[in-house]
Order: C-alpha cells, then sequence, then structure tokens
C-alpha cells in the first residue's frame, strides 16, 4: 500500500484551530453555542460532577472508548452541549462537525418514590442538596449504580452523526463526560435529565416555611429565586413565624409546592 493512500497527519492543535473556525461560523450565522470548557486534566470538580463520571466507568460497555472521549473533552471539541428532558443533545469537532443525540428514558416512578422515602427527613436543605453537601448515607441512595438517579447503559440510546460505526464512538464519550463538566455549574440539570422534581427530596424533610428560612440563613438564594423556586412570597413568609406544629408540615408542603 503506498504512503499515498494513508490520510495526512493532523496535529491537536490544528484541529483544535479549525474547531474554533468551525464553531464561529456557526455563531456568526446566529446559533448560540454552550461549549464545555475544561481547565486541566480534572474534568469535574463538584460532588455531582465526579458522580457522574465515576458512574460512566462503572459499566464495561463503555470502557473502551471513553479514554477518547475524555481526550476529545478536555481538547475543547465539545463545542456545544444542551440537557433538556430526557435528551443530550451536543456538537462535537473532529474532522468535521458532527451532531450527537443521546436519548435517556426518565427515572422510573418506582425508583423515584425509593429515593425520596430513603432520603426522607435527611436533606434538610435546597443549598445542601445541589451542592451535594450531605452524608455518605444520602450520596450511596442518591448516586447507587442500580437504584439511584444515574442511567444504566439499557436506559441510554446513543447516536452521532460521524462515520464511525461504534455504538459509542469517541464523540458520543466526549459528551457524556462533558454532562459531567456541566454538572458543577448546573448541578440540577441532572434531574431535569431524569424528568424528577428535586424539590420533592426537599418536602420530605419538612414544611416550605422551614425551608425557605433554612435556606435564607445560609444565604444562598435571592429573594426573587426562592419565590420562583416555590411559587410563594418570600416577603411574606418572612413576617409570619414560621409553624412549630410537624404534624401540618406535609399538607403545607402539598398545598404550595410545585411538584
Amino acid at each position: 500500500m503506498s504512503w499515498r493512500q494513508w490520510p495526512r497527519y493532523v496535529s491537536i492543535a490544528e484541529l483544535k484551530a479549525r474547531g474554533k473556525k468551525a464553531a464561529l461560523k456557526l455563531q456568526k450565522s446566529g446559533k448560540k453555542l454552550h461549549p464545555v470548557n475544561v481547565e486541566g486534566r480534572i474534568i469535574a470538580n463538584t460532588f455531582w460532577g465526579k458522580a457522574w463520571c465515576k458512574n460512566l466507568e462503572f459499566y464495561s460497555d463503555y470502557e473502551n472508548r471513553l479514554p477518547r472521549g475524555r481526550t476529545y473533552l478536555r481538547n475543547g471539541f465539545v463545542v456545544d452541549l444542551k440537557v433538556v428532558a430526557g435528551k443530550i443533545e451536543a456538537l462535537v469537532w473532529g474532522s468535521s462537525m458532527y451532531n450527537v443525540e443521546i436519548a435517556i428514558k426518565p427515572l422510573t416512578k418506582k425508583k423515584w418514590r425509593a429515593i425520596i422515602a430513603e432520603s426522607s427527613g435527611k436533606i434538610d436543605s435546597l443549598l445542601e442538596l445541589l451542592q451535594g453537601k450531605f452524608s455518605k448515607n444520602i450520596m450511596e441512595i442518591i448516586t447507587h449504580h442500580e437504584s439511584g438517579l444515574f442511567p444504566h447503559p439499557k436506559e441510554i440510546k446513543l447516536s452521532c452523526s460521524c462515520p464511525d460505526s461504534a455504538y459509542m464512538c469517541k464523540h458520543v464519550a466526549a459528551v457524556l463526560y462533558g454532562v459531567g463538566a456541566r454538572l458543577d455549574l448546573e448541578p440540577e440539570t441532572l434531574f431535569i435529565l431524569r424528568q424528577v422534581d428535586y424539590t420533592q427530596l426537599i418536602a420530605a424533610a419538612g414544611s416550605v416555611a422551614d425551608l425557605v428560612l433554612d435556606v435564607q440563613s445560609e444565604t444562598a438564594l435571592a429573594d426573587a429565586d426562592l419565590s420562583s423556586l416555590f411559587g410563594i412570597d418570600i416577603e411574606e413568609m418572612k413576617q409570619k413565624p414560621a409553624k412549630t406544629k410537624r404534624k401540618n408540615a406535609p399538607k403545607e408542603v402539598k398545598n404550595r409546592l410545585i411538584l
């Protein structure tokens, strides 16, 4: 075989330059991009991001392709990544710009009810939940590879427009790791992806009034954000003392939480 039949070697630097040029062209055409940027070799730094990446590596179905995906992500080739209910959509640069779609089945009601039941009374604030600051026991419940929030390979359908015939190509692997990096910034994305309402975990801990006062004491969220999240008037809540009778909490939660 003549050496002329082999494609010309393209360096990482050249691939990056081409990718940036292609992304810029898309932006000029009016497309809004949400790239995934990773600094250094560490993909995820927070509890949610690390747990997602660890879960990917747990399944042998993916192990052969994951290393190339990590490299692609670190090199900045995931130029756009969006997560909506039950779906991940992305653009990944390679020898060309490829469209990646990952469909994920919603978490079953049975699993979600079990997670809520096991977590009941153990997660006391929205801030604690989204920052992953809770006990090892709760972490094990939520991130368990069989009964937790993370999807099993059988619940995932992968698709990429590249010519690679493998079920998981390096572009898809890069996107899956990209979700882990995105969870560092937007942990609520996981609940959106699995189509469950994370406020239900909080509701099991007590009344909305207690929850709001707890979050306010941590100065975690602005009043406007709390009003939007829980569908209540924060100023009114400030003026009224929190109810001390715990037996009324479930009714209050049912009436005021938007589930």
